[in-house]
């Protein structure tokens, strides 16, 4: 499959995602989605990928989020059937995936940006990363499992603050904040 949305290769053993919508802070929208899926489920099922690196293209976002305005177009049967495929995604092909698979923050890790790299098993951070999820000043939950692996990684209190205020945190700000210190 020709990607136009990903770069994808597979070097000494590890896959290397590259989210390249660089106009569009590498927005997810669903074109983007359909091929991630693709591609993870290629890395599950070839014996000789090990794991899996996901970044972004560019210097400054990772993930600026969801593409918004195609989103909010949608009918709701569509915007159902998009969370379910994105929660499938972000749950079963990258969280519970037997390899490992590390997110290369290089920039904005923003809404489902964030909830992508926090499914992650590791999470490497750029010093210019910013870490948010701005989604709440619209009137929107995270919506693939953010406010859970939030709490999870940083614990309730800032993730709390996160989450009701729509701060962003520097990279440096989320490891002086995780709960396995």
């Amino acid at each position: 499959m020709e990607f136009q949305n990903l770069l994808y290769r597979v070097e000494n053993n590890i896959a290397f995602i590259t989210i390249n919508r660089i106009p569009a802070l590498n927005a997810l929208n669903q074109q983007t989605l359909d091929e991630l899926e693709v591609v993870l489920i290629a890395v599950k099922e070839n014996a000789l990928v090990k794991g899996a690196i996901i970044t972004g293209a560019g210097e400054k976002a990772f993930i600026a989020g969801a593409d918004i305005k195609e989103f909010m177009a949608l009918e709701h049967a569509d915007a159902k059937d998009l969370s379910e495929r994105g929660h499938y995604i972000f749950t079963e092909l990258i969280q519970n995936s037997k390899k490992t698979i590390i997110a290369a923050i290089n920039g904005f890790a923003l809404g489902g940006g964030l909830e992508l790299a926090m499914a992650c098993h590791m999470r490497f951070a750029s010093e210019n990363a910013k870490l948010g999820l701005p989604e709440v000043s619209l009137g929107l939950l995270p919506g693939y499992g953010g406010t859970q692996r939030l709490t999870q990684l940083v614990g309730r209190g800032r993730a709390l603050q996160m989450i009701l205020t729509a701060d962003m945190i520097t990279a440096e700000e989320g490891f002086s904040n995780r709960i396995d210190q």
